[in-house]
């Protein structure tokens, strides 16, 4: 991935202001450590200069991207503002069957203006419960967190989602935070998953008095569902769900509410992109649904061979040129 001066000065600096170590800053950046080192030895000797790129000869290189497909990634990205670079490169493959690295999509975007430099980067904790699932309905998360609707006071969203694909099983707005809201959502995602007849998940949560209650506890040994708690003041235990709802309420709390079925839509139409369309960067950019479903191997695979064949259709268009020129 070639980067300019600023950009490579403006991860030296990411790395010089991140608590975590150089190791995994640089794995969170996706850089290269052999790269960064030689970076950073040439900026301490020769400052931002030392940073630019060697000059080429100017030569078309084979695996050039198209302007047309160039075109196309600036048209994509206007359409869809909210698609990070990552996004926008696995929706022109899913949805215009081309190739295109995040890397390039970024580079694309940046020479045109449409991503502005961070001023900061996020390093996120770990987020895994520490023995990891192999399979949909293995466990389950549940958590609650709250809204405000003006004139309504407080309202409390228990969500239930999947811990091997993520997938939203299923979520309710509820007036209270008690065990018999825990248990009414529970027991309504276990028939959406048809899993009534069938072996349960377990059930993982926090301390909270709603999770630890003596009705709750008898409620799931009734219903064959182990519960599992994770540490007191340890919320990175239900990591996946605290990460949901907060990207959730990043994007419903935009808004104000007056009332709660304006509150419910939102969320729906939140859980439905989120599910149906939103790519995953834990899932190998594929969606929750595309887990839960059992299609992600499958959009894998179909993935690879567009990348192939886009890659051979570039070397073809290098070669035919080059022979033109030759003669």
């Amino acid at each position: 991935m070639r980067l300019s001066s600023s950009e490579k000065a403006e991860i030296i600096r990411l790395v010089e202001r991140s608590d975590l170590s150089v190791n995994r800053t640089l794995k969170q950046l996706g850089v290269n450590k052999s790269s960064f080192y030689n970076w950073y030895q040439l900026y301490q000797q020769n400052g931002l200069e030392g940073l630019a790129p060697m000059r080429s000869n100017n030569r078309q290189r084979w695996n050039s991207i198209p302007q047309e497909q160039k075109n196309l990634v600036v048209e994509v990205a206007l359409e869809c503002p909210e698609l990070s670079p990552r996004e926008l490169s696995c929706k022109l493959c899913d949805a215009q069957q081309i190739f295109i690295s995040e890397s390039s999509v970024y580079r694309i975007l940046k020479s045109k203006g449409l991503i502005t430099t961070p001023d900061y980067i996020l390093m996120a904790a770990a987020d895994q419960y520490t023995q990891q699932t192999c399979f949909v309905h293995e466990m389950w998360q549940t958590d609650f967190t709250y809204f405000k609707i003006l004139g309504w006071g407080w309202y409390y969203l228990s969500t239930i989602l999947d811990d091997y694909s993520r997938y939203i099983v299923h979520w309710e707005l509820c007036e209270n935070m008690r065990s018999e809201d825990v248990q009414r959502n529970v027991g309504q995602a276990i028939k959406l998953a048809g899993l009534e007849k069938m072996h349960k998940p377990k059930l993982l949560s926090d301390n909270g008095s709603c999770y630890i209650a003596s009705e709750l506890k008898e409620y799931l040994k009734k219903a064959n569902i182990k519960s599992i708690h994770g540490k007191p003041h340890h919320p990175q235990t239900q990591g996946k769900i605290e990460r949901y709802h907060r990207s959730m309420k990043n994007v419903v709390k935009l808004n104000n509410y007056y009332c709660p079925d304006e509150l419910k839509e939102a969320i729906a139409q939140w859980v439905s992109y989120y599910n149906n369309e939103r790519y995953h960067e834990s899932l190998d950019n594929v969606t929750p649904s595309d887990v839960y479903y059992g299609r992600q191997e499958e959009i894998l695979k179909r993935r690879e061979l567009i990348k192939q064949r886009s890659i051979r259709i570039r070397r073809m268009d290098y070669m035919q040129r080059k022979m033109v020129v030759g003669f």
